[in-house]
C-alpha cells in the first residue's frame, strides 16, 4: 500500500497535544468529597461504565486519525512490466581455406576463429544465427536457427578439406545474403570472416556486396592473419612442414564490401584482436528491447471514510445515551 498524499500523514502528530489537553481537563473535572469515614464504601465494586468512560474519546482520536489517512489516500499499487525482445538475424561467414591453418593466431586461424564465433553465439540468445562456409566452393553449414546448441556443435564439426580449396568470397557472401533475404527480422548482417583474397567462384565479391545491400543486409568484414609473414603448414616431398608464407589479404576489397553495405571492415592479427573484434560487433548490434512500465493503482479510503464515520457516530450515540456525562 501506498500514500497519494503521504504529507497528510504528519497531520498525526495532532493527537499528541489531543491527548495532552485530554488527560489535563480530566484531571480538572475530578471532584473532592471530605467524609468523616469511608467505612460505607468499602467492599463497594467500580462500575463497567467507569472503565469505559474514556470510550468516546478513544473513538473520537481513532475517527480523526482515520479521517487523516483518508486525506493521505491510501492505495494499492500493482506494477509490472510489459517487454519485447526481437533478436537479429546472423549469418556467419566463415573461411576454411588452406590458408585457415596458419598458426599466426593459436593454434591456428581455424580454431581461434571457431572459439570466438562460440563465445559470440552463447552471448546472443534472442538471435537467429545460421552458420556459411567457404573455400573453392560454398555450403551452409547450418541454415538460421534460435537452437544455439546445435549450432555450436556443427560450428564445432567445422574443418579444413570438408570443401575443395581456394577462397570464394563472393560466393560465401552470396550464401550468407540468401540465407537472411527471407527471414523477417527488421535487422540482418553477414559477419564474413577470411584471411585471404578471392579467387575462385563465380560471382565476385562486390557483385554479392551489392547483392547483400539491396536486402538492407550489412556486412561485418573480418581480415584475420598477421602482417608480412605467418608460420604455415605446407605440404612438401618430406610431408607437412611448417614454413613462413606470406600473408594476403585483399583488405581493399573487403573495406569496399563493408562499406557498400553499410558495415565496417577490422583487422584480426592476434587471438585477443579478434575476440575484441567480435565483442565490438555485439555491442554494435545489439537486439531490440522495449520495455513498458505498467502500474495500476487502487484507491482504497472508503472503507477508512465509512469506518471514521460509523466511530463519530458512535461517540454520538454514547455520548448522549450511555455514557452520558452531567455537569
Amino acid at each position: 500500500m501506498q500514500f497519494a498524499n503521504p504529507k497528510y500523514l504528519y497531520l498525526l502528530l495532532l493527537l499528541i497535544p489531543l491527548i495532552a489537553w485530554y488527560v489535563l481537563q480530566l484531571s480538572k473535572m475530578q471532584a473532592s468529597f471530605k467524609l468523616a469515614s469511608t467505612n460505607a464504601f468499602k467492599g463497594a465494586r467500580r462500575s463497567f461504565k467507569v472503565y469505559m468512560r474514556h470510550l468516546p474519546f478513544a473513538l473520537r482520536c481513532i475517527a480523526i486519525a482515520l479521517i487523516i489517512l483518508v486525506l493521505a489516500r491510501p492505495q494499492a499499487v500493482n506494477s509490472w512490466e510489459e517487454s519485447e525482445t526481437q533478436g537479429i538475424d546472423i549469418a556467419l561467414a566463415l573461411d576454411v581455406s588452406g590458408t585457415m591453418l596458419a598458426q599466426d593466431l593459436q593454434p591456428d586461424r581455424l580454431e581461434a576463429a571457431k572459439k570466438v564465433a562460440s563465445e559470440f553465439i552463447a552471448d546472443r540468445p534472442n538471435d537467429k544465427i545460421g552458420l556459411v562456409i567457404f573455400a573453392g566452393e560454398s555450403f551452409t553449414q547450418c541454415p538460421l536457427t534460435s537452437d544455439h546448441r546445435i549450432l555450436l556443435n556443427l560450428l564445432q564439426e567445422v574443418k579444413f578439406g570438408m570443401i575443395n580449396d581456394g577462397t570464394a568470397i563472393g560466393l560465401g557472401l552470396a550464401n550468407a545474403v540468401n540465407r537472411l533475404k527471407d527471414g523477417e527480422s527488421k535487422s540482418k548482417v553477414v559477419i564474413l570472416l577470411t584471411d585471404g583474397s578471392n579467387n575462385r567462384g563465380q560471382i565476385a565479391p562486390l557483385t554479392a556486396a551489392d547483392l547483400a545491400r539491396s536486402y538492407g543486409i550489412r556486412v561485418y568484414a573480418i581480415g584475420v592473419g598477421t602482417k608480412g609473414m605467418a608460420p604455415t603448414p605446407t605440404q612438401t616431398p618430406f610431408g607437412i612442414q611448417i614454413r613462413q608464407q606470406p600473408v594476403d589479404i585483399d583488405e581493399k576489397t573487403l573495406t569496399e564490401i563493408a562499406s557498400i553495405t553499410g558495415g565496417q571492415y577490422f583487422r584480426a592479427e592476434d587471438n585477443e584482436a579478434l575476440r575484441n573484434i567480435y565483442h565490438e560487433i555485439d555491442e554494435m548490434e545489439k537486439y531490440l528491447i522495449s520495455v513498458q512500465n505498467v502500474t495500476r493503482r487502487e484507491e482504497l479510503f472508503l472503507p477508512y471514510a465509512l469506518l471514521a464515520l460509523g466511530l463519530l457516530l458512535l461517540e454520538l450515540i454514547l455520548r448522549r445515551t450511555w455514557l452520558r456525562t452531567i455537569p
